[in-house]
């Protein structure tokens, strides 16, 4: 086994107490490595050497925390159509997107680079004569960090970048499907100017390895990305030990279509929102409410457009969507197709598994119609290519089907009415919201987050995300004269 396929912990490179083997969605028959486990002892000793290293790096001067950052960016940024491939060949996303998804992890990097020279506090006179206030953001500790499989480096770079930013040490534990763009950026940083033991890649089961670092009283903040009921059990892991937590969850983000809309841009929006990496993304927009006067004419070309998309390969040139992540992805998938038909909803097109050159997880697009927002199939999260139309009679309607779900995170309306546009982004009861544009797409330099199950506790990405790694020190100063 190569020594990059290892953990990286208190400075080194570790085999670990099993191996893994890394499997390509796209063609079976193609390993792309076998990569470490790491068992409770090296944890401890990542937590350890954190701790250690973590009082070191809080008092580097601010211009090493931006070389350091600056240079992991710009690395990342010139290898993107490499790492991008790799990224684009364990995860199953095309290669385009793969590549963009390297390019922003640098732009991340980057970003917080700058933020590094930005951490400017506060002061003030106390109501006490002869004595000044000053107020100022500490780092929180060390932080554990546990990333999901279907944006490796995205998700895990918008929150190791800030971590490191405001002075903290990490313990990375990435999904265990996607080891290889884990190992990748972990080579990256390991040849930084940083404490041994400041950033630590433990590869490991969400259950076993995941558990006891949340569990850990040697960890001061807890950054997830996932689902919905392991969100819940961090929580409740966490709260024994008082360790902050930052959970972003499940989503059934809805699409509004309505009557005055640019149906050009909605489809555009539809597809991309509904289809784009898969459909394996948080933001997807797997609930598409139309409004009754232009519903038909929507529909049949939303199918139009799903049967067209060319299904293939990740790093095929022509393919517009790739596989499902894992084979396990694909049978839910399939599940929930059957579900749908159970409950009534009428299968346009899609929705099956379906060959290639190469043997892989590849499923086609599914459209359904005559779904009502009540049915499961628009109540749970389901992370598949799958989108549902429900037709509504008025914008009202609209409004509250979107709202009418347990989660909150992304919402969208296409309208060319001002007034709608404006009252939807008022009282759409989600994170965010985009008007004219597909339900998935954000920026790293403003804040990231939703409602309800979606998320819970503060927002990521921009200068929101210090509200996460950095705590606030009131400090009150006299000059000790009596007069």
């Amino acid at each position: 086994m190569s020594n990059l396929n290892q953990n990286f912990i208190a400075g080194e490179w570790l085999a670990g107490a099993g191996e893994i083997a890394n499997i390509n969605p796209s063609d079976l028959s193609d390993t792309i490595g076998n990569f470490a486990q790491a068992d409770g002892e090296q944890l401890q000793r990542a937590l350890d050497s954190a701790a250690t290293a973590q009082r070191e790096w809080a008092g580097a001067g601010l211009e090493r925390r931006y070389n350091l950052l600056m240079a992991i960016g710009n690395e990342l940024i010139a290898r993107c159509e490499e790492l991008g491939t790799l990224l684009a060949r364990e995860e199953g996303k095309t290669q385009p997107e793969g590549k963009g998804e390297v390019y922003r992890s640098g732009q991340f990097f980057t970003y917080y680079a700058a933020e590094t020279l930005r951490q400017i506090g506060d002061n003030a006179d106390s109501v006490r004569d002869g004595i000044e206030v000053d107020v100022r953001r500490e780092p929180v500790g060390t932080v554990a960090i546990i990333s999901p499989w279907n944006f490796p480096l995205a998700t895990a770079v918008w929150k190791i970048a800030p971590a490191l930013a405001f002075g903290n040490a990490v313990i990375w534990k990435p999904a265990n499907l996607v080891p290889a763009s884990a190992v990748a950026l972990a080579e990256i940083i390991s040849r930084q100017d940083l404490p041994a033991g400041l950033f630590n890649l433990v590869m490991g089961s969400g259950g076993g390895l995941g558990q006891q670092l949340v569990e850990s009283p040697q960890i001061d903040a807890i950054s997830f990305t996932g689902s919905v009921p392991v969100g819940r059990g961090i929580a409740q892991a966490a709260v024994g030990n008082f360790t902050r937590v930052q959970l972003e969850m499940g989503s059934k983000n809805a699409l509004a279509v309505m009557d005055d809309a640019n149906l050009d841009i909605a489809l555009a929006c539809a597809l991309n929102g509904a289809f784009g990496g898969t459909g394996q993304k948080c933001t997807a927009s797997s609930r598409i409410v139309v409004h009754k006067n232009v519903h038909d004419y929507f529909v049949e070309n939303l199918v139009a457009g799903a049967r067209n998309m060319v299904v293939g390969h990740a790093l095929d040139a022509g393919t517009q969507m790739g596989p499902v992540s894992s084979e396990a992805q694909l049978r839910q998938n399939l599940e929930n197709v059957e579900l749908a038909k159970k409950e009534g909803a009428e299968l346009l097109c899609g929705g099956e598994r379906v060959e290639r050159a190469t043997e892989g997880y590849f499923m086609t697009p599914a459209v359904f119609g005559g779904t009502q927002n009540d049915w499961r199939v628009n109540r749970e999260e389901l992370f598949a290519p799958i989108a549902c139309v429900i037709k509504v009679d008025s914008y009202e309607e609209a409004l509250a089907t979107v709202n009418d779900t347990r989660f909150g995170l992304t919402a969208g309306i296409v309208t060319s009415s001002l007034a709608r546009a404006s009252h939807f982004r008022r009282n759409a009861k989600t994170g965010c919201v985009m008007i004219n544009l597909p339900t998935a797409g954000t920026d790293y330099h403003v804040p990231f987050g939703g409602r309800g199950e979606s998320s819970y506790g503060p927002r990521e990405q921009g200068q929101y995300a210090k509200e996460f790694y950095t705590t606030v020190k009131t400090a009150y100063i006299s000059s000790g004269d009596p007069a």
